[in-house]
């Protein structure tokens, strides 16, 4: 993975690392996606129940899955969970980073007629296309929706932007994609269950899935061909739930997974 994210994930933020170092009750881990970040799991976040070797849940180089559930503001120190990923997260994540290592392959063979390694094809517009669609694999998606459009948008040079759109439209196929969050919703009112109950409806309305988790989280998950589109649609819904339930006088918080 060449393309790096520059500052920190987000408390809740489910990240791809690789275990650096494993000492007696801690897992040191370098976070793949960040530049030039790491993390620490404690032994307690490793798995549920008594774990007696580390080894045996995890090994130097392994690529693992976390959670972060917090950093440290005077530190920087980041906390991460490896048991509180649940399968769906998990893999997930996985589907993620393989779309855009395949992205990364198909921006790298662009370069070779021009003798521009990857690095040169990012500098070209690999960083916009990454700032304007979330991911390299999103935008070649977008390009296989929209035909030159995007490319047109984001200014290509006409050197990059034929090959670019042959090889995008040979070799990527119209795929959905699933954005993942988790929602918190509390009140203790007496009509508050009721009043979770319609905030929730109003979010399936919106083609989003809601799955509970056990009170007071709930998964919401919406899938579609447009990232973009349905990403925009998941942040407006869940600003309107959490607008909501602090207008019924409760309390709510969302987290992004993925």
């Amino acid at each position: 993975m060449f393309y790096k994210k520059t500052g920190k994930p987000e408390v809740g933020e489910i990240v791809l690392c690789t275990v650096k170092k494993i000492v007696m009750h801690s897992v040191f881990v370098v976070i793949d996606e960040y530049e030039r970040l790491e993390g620490m799991v404690h032994i307690s976040e490793i798995a549920p129940g008594r774990i007696r070797n580390l080894r045996d849940y995890v090994k130097e180089g392994k690529r693992i899955v976390c959670k972060v559930l917090d950093i440290n503001r005077n530190t920087g120190n980041i906390d991460l969970s490896l048991r509180r990923v649940g399968t769906s997260f998990m893999v997930q994540k996985l589907n993620e980073i393989k779309q855009e290592d395949k992205a990364e392959k198909l921006l790298e063979s662009v370069g070779i007629p021009l003798k521009y390694d990857l690095k040169k094809m990012y500098e070209e517009f690999g960083y916009k296309a990454v700032k304007e669609y979330g991911s390299l694999y999103d935008f070649f998606q977008a390009i296989v929706a929209e035909g030159e459009k995007p490319i047109k948008d984001l200014d290509i040079n006409p050197k990059i932007a034929k090959p670019l759109l042959e090889i995008v439209k040979e070799r990527i196929k119209p795929a959905t994609s699933t954005l993942l969050g988790e929602l918190k919703l509390s009140s203790y009112k007496p009509s508050g269950v009721e009043d979770i109950k319609k905030i929730l409806l109003d979010i399936e309305k919106k083609g989003i899935s809601v799955t509970y988790l056990g009170a007071p989280k709930y998964k919401v998950e919406i899938t579609s061909q447009d990232r973009k589109k349905s990403g925009d649609i998941l942040k407006k819904a869940m600003e309107n739930a959490l607008a909501s339930i602090e207008k019924l006088k409760g309390s709510g918080e969302y987290t992004k997974i993925a």
